[in-house]
C-alpha cells in the first residue's frame, strides 16, 4: 500500500473552496490529494459515490483526471459528468443522489487560476470542513487504498429539459442577447434557447478557457460592455451574462443599463411572493436597503445574512426561504428548484417575469426607489489584521450606541443611509460599501467610515466612483 501525505499551499485553502494559480500554488498533485482525502471523508461517512465535473479552463481536464484518480484510490465510484457549468453538477448530484460532488472550476477568476468547489451529502462543504480536509491530507489520514470505479454520465439533456420546464412566460417572444463569456455554459445555453420563445443572440458561445472576449465576471461593468452594445444595437428586451462556471448572473435592460443583483432580486422576490406570501427572502449584507424594504412591502420577511454562497445555502435550509441572493450575482431558488445558485435557472425565471410585464424592463428599473451608492470597494489589509480591524470598529460603535448589524462585519444604519465594512473571507482585504438617498448623505457616510478606518490605522479606499 502506497503511503500518502500531502501539504497544500497555505493560500489555496479558502473559506468556501480550494483555489490557486495553476503551476504556482495549484498542481495536479493537489487535485489528486483532494480526491484522495475528500473521497476518504465521503467513505468514512458511509458514502460510495462522488459526482465530478469541470469547467472550460485549459487546466481543468488535467486537474479533473488527477482528482478522479485520487477519489478512485479511496474506493469511491466516480460519476463523471464532463465539461459544463457548476450548477449542472449540482443538478447531477441531486438527480444521481451522489454522496459528494466536486467541481473543478476557477469560477470568475483569471484564466491561470483554478480551484475546487465541494458538497457532501447535499450540503455545502466549507469553512472548518475545508480546514479538516487540509489537516487530514497533511497527516496522511485517509482510508486504505482501494480500487474504486468510474462511470461517465450524460446529464446535459436532462438538465436542459429541467431548466426549460419552469419557463412561465407564456408565448410572448422576447428579443434576448446572451453573453456566455466563453464560459462553461456554452453547450447548455445553445440547447436551452431552443426551448424559450423569442429571438436569441448568443455572444462568445464557444467554451474557451483563455476568455478572449473579456474577463468572465459579469458583476464588473467593463465586462458587460459588449453585451450592452449588442442590446442597444439590436433593440433587445434584455441582456444576460454569466461568469466562467455560470453560477453568477449579470443583467442589462432594454436601454443597456445594468441591473445590479439586488435590483434583480426585487423583481424576482415580488414574483415569488405572489405565489408564496409571507415567505422569507434572504440577501447578503452588501445589498441595498431598498431590497429589504421592497421585500417587506411585497409581503415578505426580509432577512439580511452573511455573504458567501455556502452560508446563504445553509440559512435557506434553516429558514425554508424560497429565494436568496448576493450582490456578487449568485441567485438561489428553492421555489420549484433545488436551492443551489444557478445563473441559467435564474435567467429562465427572470425572463418569465419580463415576458409577463406590461411594460419594459427599463421602465420597471426606473420605477425602483433611486439610491446613490459606492461600488463594492476592496482594499488591502493583512490576513493577520483584517478581522481585528472589524472587531475594533464594532467595539467603538457599540460604545457610542450606534445602530448596527454585526452578522458579517459591521453594517451601520442612520438617517443618511448605511455603510458596511467587512473582512474578505478569501483574500487579505477589507470590503466597504455605502448607500444614501442623496450625495450629501453619501459623503457623510463615507466620512464616518473613513474616520473609523483611520482610528484603526487603515487607509480608506478610493470612494470617488459611484453607482446608482
Amino acid at each position: 500500500m502506497a503511503a500518502f501525505a500531502h501539504g497544500f499551499d497555505p493560500t489555496s485553502l479558502r473559506e468556501y473552496d480550494i483555489r490557486g494559480i495553476v503551476d504556482r500554488t495549484l498542481y495536479p498533485r493537489d487535485a489528486y490529494a483532494i480526491g484522495r482525502t475528500f473521497g476518504s471523508m465521503v467513505a468514512r461517512g458511509g458514502g460510495r459515490t462522488v459526482a465530478v465535473g469541470y469547467d472550460g479552463r485549459l487546466s481543468s481536464p488535467g486537474l479533473e483526471a488527477a482528482l478522479v484518480e485520487g477519489a478512485m484510490a479511496s474506493g469511491i465510484e466516480v460519476l463523471r459528468i464532463g465539461c459544463g457549468p457548476t450548477p449542472m453538477l449540482s443538478f447531477a448530484s441531486a438527480m444521481l443522489k451522489a454522496d459528494g460532488a466536486v467541481m473543478v472550476t476557477g469560477s470568475h477568476n483569471p484564466p491561470d487560476h483554478n480551484g475546487f468547489k465541494m458538497t457532501m451529502a447535499g450540503q455545502p462543504f466549507f469553512g472548518p470542513r475545508i480546514g479538516e480536509l487540509g489537516a487530514l491530507a497533511a497527516r496522511g489520514d485517509v482510508v486504505p487504498e482501494a480500487v474504486g470505479g468510474v462511470r461517465d454520465v450524460e446529464i446535459r439533456p436532462a438538465y436542459v429539459a429541467r431548466l426549460a420546464r419552469d419557463w412561465d412566460g407564456g408565448a410572448r417572444r422576447l428579443k434576448i442577447v446572451w453573453d456566455n463569456g466563453n464560459g462553461a455554459a456554452g453547450e447548455v445555453l445553445a440547447e436551452l434557447v431552443r426551448h424559450i420563445p423569442g429571438e436569441h443572440t448568443i455572444l462568445n458561445r464557444a467554451i474557451d478557457g483563455r476568455f478572449p472576449a473579456h474577463h468572465p465576471d459579469p458583476t464588473i461593468p467593463r465586462n458587460l460592455a459588449q453585451l450592452i452594445a449588442a442590446v442597444r444595437d439590436g433593440g433587445a428586451d434584455i441582456g444576460l451574462a454569466f461568469d466562467g462556471d455560470a453560477d453568477r448572473i449579470g443583467v442589462v435592460d432594454d436601454r443597456g443599463a445594468i441591473l445590479w443583483s439586488d435590483q434583480v432580486m426585487i423583481l424576482l422576490a415580488r414574483d415569488v411572493l405572489r405565489a408564496l406570501p409571507g415567505s422569507t427572502i434572504i440577501a447578503d449584507v452588501k445589498a441595498s436597503q431598498v431590497l429589504f424594504d421592497e421585500v417587506a412591502r411585497a409581503g415578505g420577511q426580509p432577512l439580511m445574512w452573511r455573504s458567501g454562497h455556502s452560508p446563504i445555502k445553509a440559512m435557506m435550509t434553516e429558514t425554508g426561504a424560497p429565494l436568496a441572493g448576493e450582490m456578487s450575482g449568485h441567485l438561489f431558488f428553492a421555489d420549484r428548484w433545488y436551492g443551489f445558485d444557478d445563473a441559467l435557472y435564474a435567467a429562465v425565471r427572470l425572463l418569465g417575469v419580463v415576458a409577463r410585464m406590461r411594460t419594459s424592463l427599463s421602465v420597471a428599473r426606473e420605477a425602483l426607489p433611486r439610491m446613490i451608492a459606492t461600488p463594492e470597494l476592496r482594499f488591502d489589509c493583512p490576513d493577520t489584521r483584517k478581522f481585528t480591524v472589524i472587531e475594533e470598529v464594532a467595539a467603538r460603535l457599540a460604545e457610542e450606541g450606534v445602530d448596527m448589524a454585526t452578522i458579517d462585519g459591521v453594517r451601520v444604519r442612520n438617517a443618511d443611509g448605511w455603510w458596511l465594512l467587512r473582512a474578505s473571507n478569501t483574500q487579505a482585504m477589507l470590503v466597504a460599501r455605502a448607500e444614501s438617498a442623496n450625495h450629501a448623505g453619501l459623503e457623510r457616510l463615507k466620512s464616518a467610515l473613513t474616520e473609523q478606518l483611520a482610528r484603526s490605522g487603515v487607509t480608506a479606499p478610493d470612494f470617488s466612483a459611484e453607482s446608482s
